[in-house]
């Protein structure tokens, strides 16, 4: 190591110890007792690389692991400016990590390890359960309403296959303590109420629960959740590649529940499940940040665990018995709408058993394997299976995945015929013997640890979040979460393998692929019928539920329906729940200092010094105004490939290389964005934006060049298989994102850049890439890329952004001066496509306190004088059993003080209406009401059995709020909860981003600031009226989901 190097460490060292919170844990002593709990003697368990480590990422995502530290009770780790202090419990045994850093984002998270033995979903339904009331906190839902008394940054809850997660975090230590108070009381001491399980998990109910006569029907909220989560063929697919490869004990069934069997769980064995699992014996508790740890022993100590004992908790996982031979299982899913051929809508994988992930540095290993086998265009198995045009792209959960105990790997292909599932098999046989022959390059290996180091370095927001989720597996399993951080060392331990033994990497390959009878061969294929078969055996089920009541069962049904809907509309009192107050707030943000110069006299520039760590951020925007109207709809494929076909000299495969070895990822996407002052004036381009670091910055800007200058479009086979894998993402995605296409389908007509963001975004974007890879001929397609690359890659109309250290700066103006000065520029001056372009500056204010200097940044705007909002209704009929709903209004800019009354309308109509309507009795998983910044106020809901009912319950919300059925408690929380989000942490790298993509400044943030704190009752029922009441506003509507009669019947629906 350098003199230069061990100076800076030291100085880093020095700077990091100064840190009060790391001073308060270095000071911790082995054996040392706090509030019942004794600092325990950090040991040497084993552990393992946690969370689905996906294709592309080659470590979960949180940014840094680290160096070796020896074991002592509390363990320094410099380069995270971290200090890990563990505890246990004296009288139950309760686990206890915690992680002191200085950061103001401090999060909290108890687990439990969960491992049930059937289908039914009770770890789940128990997870919705415990958050709707307990003893302390009796009210119905105080989880939900906590969201609204609190500024909390996170919260939520989580089941996975073998453990439960309750996680929140907040910056303000009142919040901290009011949301453990809340946290604690619902883990320990829940209310479990039946009427709680039959609303949250299952129940029979009269399909108008007021009507006897109606017919019973199944309803529950995890219910339909997994309803929709099943229609989701990708989740399908990788659920039961879990239960098949380890099928002997929890694994081997659906934690979150199978919709036949949910219907099977009672009351009673939900209350059994929380005696014996949500023990604090069987549990850990996380604590992170810069708040004093004393403070949390104390109130979990008091608050809860001093009222339990010791026992035994028998939740032990045993390892998965090998096999003697392989597997097979094939399976049945639902058709793709959006396929693009038909006939090749199979999927198959190989899976492989690997090792325990409790050895940590082979876990680490077959990490870092999985990803030079699978990831990106030079991997032997992209080669040989993406590229053999056999199939669309990889199957669902390819690589390593580390989220059960004994690990696996999985390689397959989706979009195959049939008839190819024995090709794939042979393709992946073979390429296995390529790799045990011919190893890996060098430079791959040397990319993926370049890979590690950048994310060692890139600084997130909710690095405590990372943190909870990356050691939750492994702890769960009894690995020591301390050693999870020791990652510099396995690195150092990796290379020292490959340099004693060059074969290192070959061998795993052979012992645990080619030598491995424990392999499973998962197939899955589509019927025609499986939904309508799904619904036969819902059918099946409800019929037999319904042959064993009695008379007077019945009428306890209808009279506990009765019940339910009772206590859904009774007004609650939720004065028994602690919570901030506004006053609690911020009156004013702090302000960020940008500067912005003039790159080659032409090109603004914004530079924003911030404490990167090393890291340079750049981002460009690339204006859209000059492209042909014909060539739009190609935008965002344009977009997908310019950074994966090659540049230069550079072939496809050593641009990638390019790009891994020298960033940490460029990414180029269409950038819509509507102007801050006025709903039919927008901004359209192209959003370039790419990280590195310090050393590696002329690498990057050199490669952004070669993209911009001489990008290859030469490679048609390598451009179909983008589109295939493109058109494959989209399609897979609808499932989880169903939502937000109808919401985008249902502002469409409202603004002038509605059109385009349906266009680039919307379900015309899913259609277009469908149609494209159709097409046997894919060349006219690919002749268009050139062209747009004519309007879009100049530098007649860019502007640039640059985050860095303070000291990287000058040297960062150096080479975006050299790549403005090295982009070619337009040899003629060409018209704007559409006449009506407006220039607008950023409104900063010369010399304000945001800027160092008065250059402002100039953004040419669209205005269309022309344009006139209409109403549309669309139903995109889709083979699945649930809908996803979106009504979009028009309504006004971000400056406006009625946007400010809209935001927190938005607010308290979730809250206090919708929620309840939408969820607690209508049984979706989830709808609300949001304000998004092109003053679009969107109603949605998510995985829901209705569809006209719930446009209708949007229409009593306006109703609702049009009467001012609200308080002024009502009021405060619902500005609580959007604070919560107006001031939620910013990373580094995103500082002064908003006013770089979107025009809005620190003064005008400030602005709408004093708009929200200014909100009142008054405000709430006239933008209610103003904008909400029917007539009043255009407004469009959009569903997607099953067949539907009754939208069938009315004209005004358009039907996709």
């Amino acid at each position: 190591m350098k003199k230069e190097e061990i100076g800076s460490l030291k100085q880093k060292s020095r700077r990091w110890r100064s840190g009060a919170a790391n001073e308060r844990a270095l000071r911790y002593r082995e054996g040392e007792q706090i509030h019942g709990f004794t600092v325990q003697q950090v040991g040497r368990g084993f552990v393992h690389l946690r969370s689905r480590v996906r294709v592309g990422h080659v470590l979960p995502r949180w940014e840094s692991l680290c160096r070796k530290v020896e074991a002592y009770p509390v363990t320094a780790v410099p380069e995270l400016f971290l200090t890990a202090v563990k505890l246990s419990h004296d009288n139950t045994g309760a686990r206890y990590l915690h992680v002191a850093r200085e950061d103001s984002n401090n999060l909290f998270s108890v687990q439990f390890r969960t491992t049930p033995m059937d289908s039914t979903g009770v770890p789940h339904i128990l997870e919705h359960t415990v958050l709707c009331g307990s003893q302390k906190y009796p009210c119905r839902d105080p989880f939900f309403k906590m969201l609204n008394r609190s500024l909390s940054t996170f919260m939520n809850a989580f089941t996975a296959s073998d453990y439960t997660l309750y996680p929140f975090s907040t910056q303000n230590p009142k919040d901290f303590q009011n949301l453990l108070s809340v946290y604690l009381d619902a883990a320990f001491f829940p209310c479990l109420r039946q009427l709680d399980f039959w609303q949250e998990g299952w129940r029979l109910e009269h399909e108008n629960p007021t009507d006897p006569e109606t017919p019973l029907v199944f309803k529950g909220v995890v219910f339909n959740e997994m309803k929709g989560a099943f229609t989701d063929n990708e989740r399908l697919f990788a659920q039961h590649l879990q239960n098949k490869l380890l099928p002997d004990h929890t694994y081997g069934v659906i934690s979150g529940g199978d919709p036949l069997s949910i219907p099977d769980l009672t009351w009673e064995q939900l209350k059994q499940f929380h005696a014996t699992h949500y023990h604090p014996s069987n549990s850990r508790f996380f604590t992170y940040g810069n708040f004093p740890l004393e403070q949390h022993l104390k109130q979990i100590h008091e608050e809860a665990l001093v009222k339990f004992q010791r026992i035994e908790s028998n939740t032990d996982i045993p390892k998965q018995k090998l096999w003697e031979n392989p597997r097979e299982h094939s399976i049945k899913c639902g058709l793709d709408s959006f396929a693009a051929d038909p006939s090749k809508q199979t999927t198959v994988s190989v899976s492989y058993l690997l090792t325990d992930i409790t050895d940590t540095f082979e876990t680490f290993t077959l990490s870092l394997l999985s990803s030079l086998l699978v990831e990106g265009p030079n991997s032997p198995f992209y080669k040989a299976l993406i590229e053999s045009g056999v199939g669309t792209d990889f199957s669902p959960d390819v690589g390593f995945n580390g989220s059960t105990r004994e690990a696996y790997f999985s390689v397959g292909l989706q979009g195959i015929a049939e008839r190819d599932i024995d090709t794939v098999k042979q393709i992946v046989a073979r390429t296995v013997d390529e790799v045990i022959a011919k190893g890996f390059e060098e430079d791959r290996i040397e990319a993926l640890l370049h890979k590690i180091e950048i994310q060692l370095k890139h600084q997130s927001t909710s690095f405590g979040l990372a943190l909870t989720s990356y050691i939750a597996s492994c702890w769960n399993q009894d690995g020591d979460p301390v050693e999870l951080l020791k990652i510099a060392d396995k690195v150092s331990q990796f290379r020292q393998c490959l340099k004693e033994n060059p074969r290192f990497l070959q061998e795993k390959v052979e012992t645990y692929f080619k030598g491995n009878p424990h392999r499973l061969t998962l197939s899955m294929s589509p019927e025609e019928d499986y939904h309508d078969k799904q619904a036969r055996m819902e059918a099946e089920k409800l019929k037999q539920k319904i042959s064993v009541l009695s008379g007077e069962d019945k009428k306890q049904i209808f009279e506990k329906g009765l019940e339910l809907i009772a206590l859904q509309n009774k007004p609650e009192d939720a004065s028994c729940l602690p919570a901030l107050k506004v006053s609690d707030i911020e009156p004013k943000i702090p302000f960020t200092v940008l500067e912005t110069t003039l790159a080659a006299d032409e090109v603004p520039v914004q530079y924003c010094a911030q404490p990167t760590n090393g890291v340079v951020y750049f981002r460009a925007v690339s204006s859209l105004n000059t492209l042909p109207e014909e060539l739009k709809p190609y935008v965002p494929l344009f977009c997908n490939v310019i950074t994966k076909m090659g540049c230069g000299a550079l072939g496809y495969r050593e641009q990638a290389q390019k790009i891994e070895l020298k960033t940490g990822g460029m990414s180029v996407s269409p950038h819509i964005i509507p102007d801050d002052s006025h709903l039919d004036v927008y901004e359209q381009g192209v959003l370039f934006s790419s990280l590195c670091l310090d050393r590696n910055l002329p690498e990057m800007m050199h490669l952004w060049s070669e993209i911009f200058n001489n990008p290859r479009f030469d490679e048609e086979e390598h451009f179909r298989v983008l589109v295939r894998k493109t058109a494959q993402e989209l399609s897979n995605g609808i499932p989880d994102c169903g939502h937000l296409y109808a919401s985008i389908r249902a502002s469409k007509n409202l603004t002038p850049s509605g059109e385009l963001q349906e266009m680039f975004n919307g379900m015309d974007q899913v259609k277009l890439m469908k149609r494209i890879a159709e097409m046997s001929d894919i060349k006219p397609v690919l002749r268009k890329l050139p062209r747009i690359k004519k309007y879009l890659l100049n530098s007649d109309n860019i502007r640039c952004s640059v985050n860095a250290a303070p000291q990287q700066i000058s040297e960062a103006s150096k080479e975006i001066e050299k790549f403005i000065k090295g982009i070619t520029k337009s040899k003629k001056e060409r018209k704007p496509v559409r006449p009506h372009v407006i220039e607008k500056s950023s409104d900063v204010k010369p010399g304000g306190c945001e800027m160092l200097n008065s250059l402002q940044i100039t953004r040419k705007l669209i205005n269309d004088p022309t344009f006139k909002p209409c109403q549309m209704k669309t139903h995109f009929v889709l083979p699945f059993p649930v809908n996803y709903i979106g009504e979009c209004v028009r309504t006004v800019p971000y400056p406006a003080a009625d946007y400010a009354s809209l935001r927190i309308l938005a607010r308290l109509m979730t809250a206090k209406f919708l929620h309840r309507e939408i969820r607690e009795k209508g049984g979706a998983y989830g709808g609300g009401a949001k304000l998004s910044h092109n003053g679009i106020f969107t109603f949605y809901s998510y995985r829901d059995p209705n569809s006209l009912a719930t446009l209708k319950t949007f229409e009593k919300a306006v109703e609702w709020a049009k009467a001012g059925e609200f308080t002024q408690q009502d009021i405060d929380e619902a500005k609580l909860a959007v604070f919560a989000a107006v001031d939620a942490p910013i990373a580094p790298s995103d500082k002064g981003m908003d006013h770089f993509l979107y025009g809005i400044s620190d003064e005008m943030k400030q602005s709408h600031r004093e708009q929200l704190f200014a909100v009142n009752s008054d405000k709430l029922i006239d933008v209610s009226n103003k904008y909400l009441a029917p007539g009043k506003s255009t407004r469009g509507l959009a569903v997607l989901g099953p067949e539907n009669t009754d939208i069938t019947k009315d004209p005004s629906w358009v039907k996709r």
